[in-house]
């Protein structure tokens, strides 16, 4: 009876994974499409030729940034790689290493099951399996969410202090080498990881591409092609990185903005999405006998598990509706 359940899981679970890769690899594919945009040269023509080249390129790059920071819904479905994503976290573990933790972490979590509690076979399989490829995945987005937010933190104050100094004579490599001893954090890391590779010959624009995609954020794409259009045209970089930062700092009012507006319905959404959980542990309380069936009775145990089913879809789509992205 156990075995035909088994089967019928890893099957919904390797058609999940199926799906999942086909469109991660539609997804890399637009995305290295877009740093191809932002890495292209102009034609090695005449000069209206290449003034043409570089106009379309700009258009491109400028269509391509609106695209990735206008928190649409296709960018809320943007997947990345798991080397990726250990990298956006700052970590720099190899995937193998990744694997062996995460099989480590789910044996202790299997070890657990076994010993401290009397699930059914089918439910502990399912936590060991969620153990595995669920819990590090969603340790190193909350990570690399966390990582992106100090980084972009301090991002508006560097730009303001890298166009402060190329005011003042000093070239843009050495700027960013200022700015990554000025500053902590991610922010240090990143500026250090640009200046050594541009010692080591990469150019400097292919070296913010490189940063861009650790730290996928709207405002480091932005500074990534305001370096690779200055290499090219030779504009007026200091100008270009003054308003970047303001537009940064516009983004961040907007955002606490939207925070302190959307705060009464944030706290409607957790209220009614704790409510039953405490109405079950205040009856558990008073009378153990009366909800105890929910957790004895077959059909109860069915009864429990739809109720957490839909209470599940409706937070999600509660926390949809309140997540608004600036």
């Amino acid at each position: 009876m156990l075995l035909p359940v088994v089967i019928g899981l890893l099957v919904v679970f390797i058609a999940l994974g199926a799906v999942a890769s086909v469109v991660v690899s539609n997804r890399r594919k637009l995305r290295d499409r877009y740093f191809a945009v932002i890495r292209s040269k102009g034609a090695g023509g005449g000069g209206d030729d290449r003034d043409k080249t570089l106009a379309k390129q700009r258009a491109d790059i400028a269509k391509k940034l609106k695209e990735g920071s206008d928190g649409s819904q296709e960018k809320k479905k943007d997947k990345t790689s798991l080397r990726e994503l250990i990298q956006q976290a700052g970590f720099e573990t190899p995937i193998s290493r990744f694997w062996m933790y995460s099989a480590a972490f789910a044996f202790i979590v299997w070890l657990m099951l076994m010993l401290l509690t009397h699930w059914p076979m089918i439910a502990k399989v399912f936590v060991t399996f969620t153990a595995f490829l669920g819990m590090p995945k969603f340790f190193l987005k909350w990570k690399a969410g966390r990582r992106q937010k100090k980084f972009l933190k301090e991002f508006a104050d560097a730009l303001d202090a890298m166009a402060r100094l190329l005011q003042a004579g000093m070239p843009m490599s050495e700027a960013i080498a200022m700015t990554s001893r000025e500053f902590e954090g991610p922010l240090k890391e990143e500026m250090l990881r640009i200046y050594e590779n541009q010692k080591v010959g990469i150019p400097l624009g292919e070296a913010t591409l490189m940063t861009a995609r650790r730290v996928p954020l709207p405002e480091v794409h932005m500074f990534a092609t305001a370096l690779q259009i200055q290499s090219e045209t030779g504009s007026s970089l200091s100008e270009v990185l003054g308003n970047l930062s303001a537009v940064i700092r516009s983004r961040f009012r907007l955002k606490r903005k939207v925070q302190a507006l959307s705060s009464e319905a944030k706290s409607s959404a957790a209220i009614i999405g704790c409510l039953p959980v405490l109405v079950t542990l205040g009856l558990y309380a008073v009378r153990p006998e009366y909800i105890s069936i929910l957790f004895t009775v077959p059909k109860g145990k069915v009864l429990l598990g739809g109720c957490g089913f839909w209470m599940s879809l409706g937070i999600l789509m509660m926390r949809q509706m309140i997540n608004f992205r600036i």
